[in-house]
C-alpha cells in the first residue's frame, strides 16, 4: 500500500465546528443535559452552609480521569496522523486548557457550594470543556475518514489496473492485491461501524 499522503479538502474551521449527525447528537445528550441541569439552580440557593460534599471531589476526580484517558488517546492518533495534525495538536491544548480551568472552578464550587457565582463558574467552564472535547472528538474522527477515503482510493486504482490486464499472471497477481485491498477496506469498514 502506498503510504502517500490522501490530498484531502475540506471546507470546515475547526475551531468553528458543529454537531450536524445525529449519532454524534445522541452520544452528547446526555453530558449537554448534566451542564444544563446545573445552569437550572435556583437563583438564591440556601443560605445555610451545607457540609462540604465529598462527592463532588469524586465526580471531578472521574472527570480529570477521563479527560486525561481521553487525551491519551487523542495524543497517540496525533502522532500516527497523516492529516489534521495541527489542528489535532491545537485541540489536544484546549482539552488540557478547559480542563485545567474545570478543575480549578469545580475545586472552588466544593468549597462553597451554595456560591451561586461558583456553580456559574463551574457550569461554563463544563460547558467550554464539553466544547472542546467535542471539537477534538470530530477533528479524529476526521482523521478516520481521511484514512479511510485514503485505502479506498487504493482499491480504485487496483480495481481499475484489474479491469486493464493483459495477461493471465498480471491477472492472477493483480487479483491478489485486490483482494488483500478488499479486505483491508472491509476491515477498516467494520472498525469504523465499531
Amino acid at each position: 500500500m502506498s503510504t502517500k499522503v490522501p490530498n484531502i479538502k475540506l471546507k470546515i474551521d475547526p475551531q468553528d465546528l458543529h454537531i450536524q449527525t445525529f449519532t454524534v447528537e445522541k452520544l452528547l445528550e446526555p453530558l449537554i443535559i448534566q451542564v444544563t441541569t446545573l445552569v437550572n439552580c435556583p437563583q438564591n440557593p440556601s443560605s445555610k452552609k451545607k457540609g462540604r460534599s465529598k462527592r463532588a471531589r469524586v465526580l471531578l476526580a472521574s472527570v480529570e480521569e477521563a479527560t486525561w484517558n481521553l487525551l491519551d488517546k487523542g495524543e497517540k492518533i496525533a502522532k500516527e496522523a497523516a492529516v489534521f495534525k495541527e489542528e489535532l495538536h491545537a485541540a489536544l491544548a484546549d482539552v488540557r486548557k478547559e480542563s485545567q480551568a474545570l478543575k480549578v472552578s469545580a475545586e472552588a464550587f466544593t468549597s462553597d457550594p451554595c456560591s451561586l457565582p461558583r456553580r456559574q463558574a463551574v457550569v461554563q467552564a463544563a460547558r467550554f470543556l464539553l466544547a472542546a472535547v467535542t471539537r477534538l472528538l470530530i477533528l479524529a474522527d476526521m482523521v478516520d475518514v481521511a484514512y479511510l477515503l485514503q485505502h479506498l482510493t487504493v482499491f480504485q486504482r487496483t480495481f481499475e489496473s484489474l479491469r486493464n490486464v493483459s495477461s493471465k499472471s498480471d491477472l492472477q497477481k493483480t487479483y491478489q492485491k485486490f483482494r488483500k485491498d478488499l479486505e483491508n477496506l472491509d476491515y477498516l469498514a467494520y472498525k469504523r461501524q465499531q
